[in-house]
């Protein structure tokens, strides 16, 4: 019983010792100056442009997908030209795109059939057109911005 005692006055004593009460005295920063030190600089933030969206920062530029008509009209207009040539069995890749939809419209309710060709023409074709837009957008951008 005594031992309880003296081990609850020892965590007492411990926790009103001079130790964790806080001091009175403000702490004194000391700067040390040297030719050898630099001077403190304040940390900033790369990201923040003055003035920029009200003081927010961004990463990116407001209007970052600088959507332009011209790159779809002359991207559209470039996909069509070279997929009308007829090289498939005197047949182009939009011709037989476009046929193969009033095929499928002839029996509209139903969708199309897995094995129909149908299928294969609207990827091709719209994987040529998404590519020629995607390489126009490059292209026509990277002129006006002076890439190259």
């Amino acid at each position: 019983m005594a031992a309880t005692i003296a081990s609850a006055s020892t965590i007492v004593g411990l926790g009103t010792s001079s130790l964790s009460t806080p001091s009175r005295v403000p702490c004194k920063q000391t700067s040390l100056s040297s030719g050898f030190l630099r001077s403190p600089i304040t940390a900033r933030n790369p990201l923040r442009v003055a003035g920029a969206s009200g003081g927010r920062v961004t990463c990116f530029e407001r209007d970052w997908l600088r959507r332009d008509l011209n790159v779809i009209g002359f991207g559209l207009i470039g996909w069509l030209a070279p997929s009308s040539i007829p090289v498939i069995d005197g047949k182009s890749l939009t011709g037989l795109f476009f046929d193969s939809i009033g095929t499928e419209l002839a029996h509209f309710p139903s969708p199309p059939a897995l094995t129909s060709q149908f299928w294969l023409w609207l990827v091709c074709w719209h994987l040529g057109l998404f590519i020629c837009l995607t390489f126009g957008q490059i292209g026509f951008k990277g002129r006006t911005e002076n890439y190259f």
